[in-house]
């Protein structure tokens, strides 16, 4: 593939993608090449290119002559995802040294203050990359890369999740706020295992609500270093 349509290909890979992570390509919907083509100002090519990444990973279904279908998260998978969610952040958190929690604690009281006015303005989109920034703070808190780098490979189902549940978001915004200052404030004491019953709830209400909190009662995390 030629540079051009190398970078035309990454191009239409990203904006696909991204409409399917903010629902403006909810799952179900039927999507051609032709269409995507003429709405992203390209050709069929790097259309066609994207759409395979995209089905390599998971996010849709291609039927040749007829197009691709947008694939959701299944519940198992939304479990999966709050389960390693709760393993790496609570873990990190439980290693972290004290100067650079105090340091992170005080970045993340400025994110929440950032969140409150996303939510006054029911700004959606802005909150949704807040928290996810917000979230992955707790990576960041136990200085190990390779934490951080598997938590980053989450990025995109956990895109999706919260964007799927924008309205509750919304609903429940007060709560939400007052969970992250909580939080916060668990980080900067080194409470790990206050963190981790906190995040276990704050994670089942923000994502799954439906789902039971002692579903979570599998999930192990490794004790602090000492």
């Amino acid at each position: 593939m030629h540079d051009a349509d190398s970078s035309a290909s990454a191009r239409a890979y990203r904006s696909i993608r991204d409409a399917i992570l903010d629902g403006s390509y909810p799952p179900g919907d039927m999507l051609g090449e032709s269409s995507l083509a003429a709405s992203l100002e390209m050709s069929r090519t790097p259309v066609r290119a994207a759409l395979a990444r995209l089905q390599d990973e998971g996010w849709i279904v291609i039927y040749p002559k007829r197009g691709a279908v947008v694939q959701g998260l299944s519940e198992r998978t939304i479990v999966d995802l709050d389960d390693a969610r709760l393993i790496l952040e609570s873990t990190a958190v439980g290693r972290a040294p004290q100067l650079l929690r105090e340091r992170l604690a005080d970045r993340l009281k400025e994110s929440v203050d950032a969140q409150r006015a996303a939510f006054r303005r029911g700004d959606v989109r802005e909150f949704v990359e807040l928290t996810m920034r917000f979230h992955r703070g707790f990576v960041e808190a136990g200085g190990n890369s390779v934490l951080l780098e598997l938590y980053d490979r989450l990025a995109d189902r956990q895109r999706f999740v919260l964007f799927d549940a924008g309205d509750r978001l919304l609903d429940r915004c007060a709560e939400i706020i007052q969970e992250h200052l909580a939080l916060t404030d668990l980080l900067r004491a080194g409470d790990a295992i206050g963190f981790s019953a906190a995040l276990r709830t704050h994670i089942s209400e923000v994502t799954n609500p439906a789902r039971p909190v002692h579903e979570f009662d599998g999930v192990t995390t490794f004790p602090p270093l000492t």
